[in-house]
This record gives structure tokens, sequence and C-alpha cells, in this order.
């Protein structure tokens, strides 16, 4: 019998993953909007985030929820982090038990600082579930580049089944038990694109760009081992992956919004003009509690928080940083010597 999966969440990403699971498995793809769930369902096509990438033929769409939810084998969540909570409690009535939930969304619930696994285990208890991850840019994948994800599950044989689910020819998935360290390394690269976005808006080179990305990959490490991850998956897809592609990309949400901040625009402005989620902006407040609580020294991650959240100004940020006095390059990250 075929698996069945449906995607809850028509955006980028959502569509992305619906299509690439229509390859293996007959899956439905939930819209808010009627109007939206109808185009995908007849043109094969996103209009409002994907326009001009043609989906798989076999994908189907529906704005009813119940009808999503209630013959799904395989439930994938593709709601950003802050409508995660009241989307669960949507699917709730309508969720077989048992069945598997992935999440796709990079961020904490604000006010409990939740990844979105923990959500679904504090609302959803009994059901396995996992993490869809990793440098994974949505027009990419649909115009045909090759690319690489990870699964991360603790149950291996549920996140083998799947793998076959999700990989199709030129998308290579990988499976990985280290939830939180694949979880955390999704959240906190978000802070550090702006970061990179930030120096990019204010005209800096390549060799702060490189700076920024491997003293945030530090960052990224420290506060996701301090929380449990494994110090290894943030050398992999999850991390340094997912980190380097968010960092560069013209297509990275996080990084236009660090971007537009180097140039003098204000978050306010900035957000107001975007039709997608920047989760690093809300994330970095929770980043910050979290460093505190965990005594880690992120530094960048303190500085887009300044910015995001405090009135503070790129070049205030980045003149901070300068100021900083130099320590040991693998501080907090390897045993000391």
């Amino acid at each position: 019998m075929d698996i069945r999966v449906s995607v809850i969440g028509a955006g980028s990403w959502g569509t992305t993953v619906a299509s690439l699971a229509a390859h293996n498995a007959p899956t439905l793809l939930w819209s808010r909007r009627e109007e939206l769930a109808e185009q995908i369902d007849k043109e094969h096509e996103n209009g409002d985030y994907l326009a001009g990438f043609a989906l798989h033929p076999s994908l189907r769409a529906t704005a009813d929820l119940e009808e999503a939810v209630r013959h799904a084998d395989v439930l994938v969540m593709g709601v950003p982090s802050q409508g995660f909570r009241g989307a669960l409690e949507q699917v709730k009535p309508y969720l077989r038990p048992w069945v598997p939930i992935v999440s796709l969304a990079k961020g904490l619930e604000i006010g409990s600082r939740l990844r979105m696994s923990q959500l679904v285990e504090e609302l959803l208890p009994g059901h396995p579930v996992g993490v869809l991850t990793g440098p994974n840019l949505a027009k990419e994948i649909l115009a045909g580049h090759a690319a690489a994800s990870v699964i991360a599950m603790d149950d291996d044989n549920v996140a083998k089944a799947l793998q076959r689910i999700f990989q199709v020819q030129l998308f290579r998935v990988y499976t990985n038990e280290d939830v939180i360290g694949c979880e955390m390394g999704g959240v906190l690269k978000n802070v550090i694109a702006i970061a990179s976005g930030m120096a990019d808006g204010l005209g800096a080179g390549d060799n702060t760009r490189a700076a920024v990305i491997t003293r945030g990959l530090a960052e990224v490490t420290r506060l996701g081992v301090a929380m449990g991850g494994e110090i290894i998956t943030f050398a992999g897809l999850a991390g340094m992956g997912d980190l380097v592609a968010t960092c560069i990309s013209k297509q990275s949400r996080n990084r236009h919004v660090g971007e537009c901040l180097g140039r003098g625009d204000s978050i306010e402005e900035i957000i107001a003009a975007m039709n997608m989620v920047a989760e690093g902006v809300k994330t970095s407040k929770v980043v910050m509690e979290l460093a505190n609580e965990y005594g880690i020294d992120m530094p960048i991650a303190d500085e887009v928080y300044g910015v995001c959240h405090q009135g503070r100004t790129a070049q205030d940020a980045y003149a901070g940083l300068l100021n900083r006095g130099a320590s040991r390059e693998m501080d907090g990250i390897s045993p000391a010597r």
C-alpha cells in the first residue's frame, strides 16, 4: 500500500517538499488560501512563492484541513515556528495515532523557547517526530540542481522509511539520530545569516563574510552542544552546510534582512516589504535568552539581537565586534589544553 503524505503549509519550502514527495508517494498539500490550493492542484504552480517553477504533476492540493490530515500516513509541518503550536492544535482532531510528524520549521517558540520537535512531543505525544533540514533553497531544488538534506529522528527505522519518500534523483537525503543538533543548527544559522547580510549591506568584502560565517559556526556549535547536540552534527549538512547556504545566497530571507539593515533600512520597513518569514529576526531574542541561560558567549548573535530589537545600527554592530579582544580560536568547542 502506498504511504500517503500530507504537507501542511504551502509556502516556498513546504511546496517544494510536497513536490519532492510526490515523486515517490501520493502527496496532498494544504494551503490556507483556497485560491492558491486550486492553482497548485490544477496548474501545478505556486504563483505566490514559486512563480515560474513547475511542480510535480501528481501533487494534489486542498484548502480543507480535515481532508489533508485525516488519511495521512506521514504529516509534514511546513508552517513558521511562531504559528507551529496553533497549527498542531488544528490538525490534532483529525490525525490518526502513531503517524510520523516531520517539521520543516527552523525557529524556536517565543516564550517557551521550545524546539518544534518538543512542541510535537508536548501536543501530540506518541507520534514519531523528526526534522528535515539542511542547505535547501527551494527554487534551486525545483530547478533541478543537486542538493542534500538530513532527516533527523531518534527512530532509525522510521527515518529510513522517510528517507525513501523524500529522496529523488539529485536531491539526496541522509539520516541522523541527533535531532537536537540538527534542529538547533537550522535555528541558529538564521541569526548568523542576518549578520552576514549586514556585512554585505555595509559593503564589506569576502574576508569579512568568511570570518562571520566561521566565527558564527563556532557560536552555533557552542550553544548547540550545550543544549545536547553532538559536536560533529555542526560540521555537517544541518550545521555548516545550512549556514553557508543561508549566509551567501541571494535567495536567503535572513541574509536579505541583514543586507537591508546594512544599507540603513529599519527592521519594520524590511519585514513589511517581505511576503515570507525570516525566522532569524524573532529567533535572535530567544537565542540570546538561551545563551545567557547556558553561559555561552555569542557576540555575533548578540549584535544581531541588538540591531533587530534594540535599535542599534549595523555599523554599531560591526564596530562592537571589532572592538572585542581575541582569544583562543576553539574556546568553548575543543577541550582545553
